[in-house]
């Protein structure tokens, strides 16, 4: 996408959640993340690349002893629709064996990609695997995952922003929005 045809959808969009609001939002879920897991010493896994800015701005919010790592997953590519193979990236390098791990992502859509992550945590010898996700889409269908944590719902639209891109475009915006306006 072009600088003109990201400035054109961006023009069209709907803003869903203010940047205020997903700042409260990511507090609130630092807040449960502290209250289940500062005596842990965790590992926190970003799930790029959707996921920096909220992990970036998560862990400002972590008072406590941690570790951090990441991977890369993902279904979407640049498609605004996921496909039907997981491409495995990157990582994680740090050893899972016998840790607590929190998944930090971006979005919970249908839960195909997180729901693989989870399960490829456990066999890399987590012993307690919980998720965090910083948007869960409103789909109204059973997912294959529940997220342990969750920021802000959304609605079973294209959303972009704090993180989440449309064609690689946006994932810098402080809010969300949605491409384009229902119908009515």
């Amino acid at each position: 996408m072009n600088r003109e045809e990201a400035l054109a959808v961006l023009a069209d969009a709907e803003l869903i959640h203010s940047a205020a609001t997903v700042q409260r939002a990511v507090a609130d879920v630092a807040a449960r993340i502290r209250a289940e897991l500062a005596d842990a010493n965790p590992v926190l896994l970003c799930v790029m690349s959707g996921a920096v800015p909220f992990m970036g701005h998560l862990l400002t919010h972590l008072d406590f002893p941690l570790d951090f790592d990441y991977l890369h997953a993902s279904r979407y590519g640049e498609k605004t629709h996921g496909q039907e193979r997981l491409v495995w990236r990157s990582g994680p390098w740090i050893s899972l064996h016998g840790r607590a791990v929190l998944v930090v992502d971006d979005i919970l859509d249908e839960g195909v990609t997180l729901a693989a992550i989870g399960e490829r945590v456990r066999q890399m010898g987590a012993a307690r695997v919980l998720t965090a996700v910083f948007a869960e889409k409103d789909t109204g269908r059973e997912k294959p995952v529940r997220a342990d944590f969750v920021g802000l719902t959304v609605p079973n639209r294209f959303v972009f922003g704090f993180g989440m891109d449309i064609c690689g475009a946006w994932r810098n915006l402080p809010a969300i929005y949605a491409k384009g306006y229902p119908k009515s």
